[in-house]
């Protein structure tokens, strides 16, 4: 849903058409010149009427309708950002806005940015992903602390190399009262998602249920968004039940609701996608979920979001055009001062082109096959990735690996021999998961999967910390979003990254929508406005 209301231009047009109505109202109000019309085009609150006048098109401040006076073309609503998207989204999530700052991983959605946005009633998630336990829990602490009210959302991210890492960021949100959590990279259902959302199910005093565990979770294919519109399956209910983590009452709420509270469609996106274009995906989900609400009657229908490319007024409004209930943005906050990265990615992002990202192995699902959409530009990684895959599906060993071929990963990529390597990450997984060393130990193929990792997940800390010796191996998670953001911004004070921040950021893509959408308005009463009028201005 675009707009919450928005039927007076439409029967005022219908009025006007049909009786010819006049306006009548002081001659200062009335405004010819081009200039200011396009500055009193960007004033959202001001409703206006539109003109025939002998000098052409007019716009009139005020005044009142007629049987005497100019002839009135239509009148134009005023057009608030926050009146933008699904109002169900908004009070569920305590927001003002339709907007949703994604998460990015290892903290680069950090605890300033959720704080920022927080505070200015956008909901931005957390980026836990990657992260110690300890680490996350200081930033729950933190945003709780000053985000009370307001609205805020914690990653958790699938990890089939780590289900119990997974179930510990669980335990963390329950025990800590998080409500809403953005689910990414699941392929299915975890027992983990499960308990979360129907831990939070209740019933009210007129028998109704009560969500009070929000799940967004971001989907790029149909099989998994069936699994998440539709009620938690029986197995894995009774499976929980029989081991505590749920009552009986909970599992039977849980079925009469889908799993997620929304579904955020991801098209070309930085990170894990699998590059969909949205306008084929969109309409495929929504779809999707209007046969499953319509199958099982659910009282709350589940909202689609739109994520992937969105970093413009004009991709906004495509978006919620085609009747997303809510956008998420991702790159763009990556380029902001309040991001959890370097200076030094910043500048190389801010010099991003569309065609500048590239899809390499992921660090998280590497055995798998599974890509990131990543920066190509000023760095070697997606390539040097992409080279250590192909030689793991090559070799069986380290050992087998050819001399030479080892003292050019030694050398160009790692810096460092084969043996230090090993013993690091025989170390972080000491601490983090001892059960893959000793996996490793037995099959000298994930050894050799564990260490090619270990470049994988440095290059992403490289990036953050702006390390300058390694800067050719920075893994920076970006899309095409970063490119379009930039080439709209060109000549403004948002070209530079200095300037760029999160909440300034987020008003412009909505503000813009706004104004593009009454420019729309406008066009649906057969008036064709010159292309000087259809530039939304970048003001402080």
């Amino acid at each position: 849903m675009l707009l919450t209301k928005y039927n007076n231009w439409l029967s005022l047009k219908k009025n006007v058409s049909n009786t010819h109505l006049k306006w009548q109202g002081s001659e200062k109000s009335i405004i010819t010149q081009a200039e200011e019309i396009h500055r009193y085009l960007h004033n959202l609150d001001a409703e206006f009427y539109l003109l025939k006048t002998a000098a052409g098109i007019a716009l009139a401040k005020g005044g009142e309708l007629s049987t005497t006076g100019y002839d009135c073309l239509g009148s134009i609503p005023s057009l608030k950002p926050e009146s933008i998207g699904n109002d169900e989204f908004k009070n569920d999530h305590q927001t003002r806005f339709a907007y949703h700052a994604g998460a990015m991983a290892n903290g680069i959605a950090s605890v300033e940015m959720v704080k920022t946005l927080g505070k200015q009633g956008y909901l931005a998630s957390f980026g836990a992903a990657g992260l110690p336990l300890k680490q996350v829990e200081a930033a729950i602490q933190a945003i709780q602390a000053e985000l009370r009210e307001a609205p805020y959302a914690f990653n958790l991210i699938h990890s089939p190399s780590d289900p119990k890492l997974e179930k510990s960021c669980v335990d963390l949100y329950l025990k800590y009262g998080v409500r809403t959590i953005e689910a990414s990279a699941f392929m299915g259902l975890s027992p983990n998602l499960v308990r979360y959302r129907a831990v939070g199910l209740s019933r009210n005093g007129n028998g109704e249920i009560i969500a009070n565990n929000h799940i967004i979770v971001k989907i790029s294919r149909r099989e998994v968004a069936e699994q998440f519109l539709k009620p938690a399956p029986e197995s894995l209910l009774n499976q929980l039940v029989s081991q505590g983590a749920i009552t009986s009452e909970q599992a039977l709420l849980a079925r009469l609701v889908p799993i997620a509270s929304d579904i955020t469609v991801e098209a070309d996106s930085a990170g894990h996608t699998d590059n969909r274009p949205l306008v084929c995906l969109l309409p495929l989900i929504q779809a999707l979920r209007d046969r499953i609400q319509q199958e099982y009657g659910y009282t709350k229908r589940t909202r689609i979001g739109a994520a992937g490319g969105i970093s413009t007024p004009s991709s906004a409004l495509a978006a919620l055009a085609m009747g997303a209930d809510y956008i998420v943005t991702g790159s763009v906050n990556q380029a902001c001062l309040e991001s959890g990265t370097s200076a030094t990615v910043k500048d190389l992002l801010a010099q991003v082109d569309m065609a500048d990202v590239m899809m390499t192995p992921a660090a998280d699902m590497f055995e798998m096959g599974v890509k990131v959409q990543v920066l190509k530009r000023g760095t070697f990684y997606p390539i040097r990735a992409q080279k250590l895959y192909e030689i793991y599906r090559k070799y069986q060993s380290i050992e087998d690996i050819p001399a030479a071929e080892r003292q050019k990963i030694e050398q160009e990529m790692f810096h460092k021999d084969l043996h230090t390597v090993w013993n690091e990450t025989r170390e972080f997984f000491q601490q983090r998961d001892p059960s893959q060393i000793e996996k490793a130990l037995k099959n000298p193929k994930h050894q050799m999967s564990l260490m090619f990792r270990w470049y994988l997940g440095k290059s992403s800390s490289w990036a953050k910390a702006g390390l300058e010796e390694r800067k050719m191996d920075y893994q920076i998670w970006c899309g095409p979003a970063m490119g379009a953001f930039n080439e709209w911004v060109k000549g403004s004070y948002l070209e530079k990254p200095e300037n760029r921040q999160v909440v300034d950021v987020a008003n412009h893509l909505m503000r813009g929508a706004a104004y593009l959408y009454r420019l729309h308005l406008i066009n649906g009463l057969g008036i064709n406005l010159s292309p000087f009028y259809k530039t939304y201005r970048l003001t402080l």
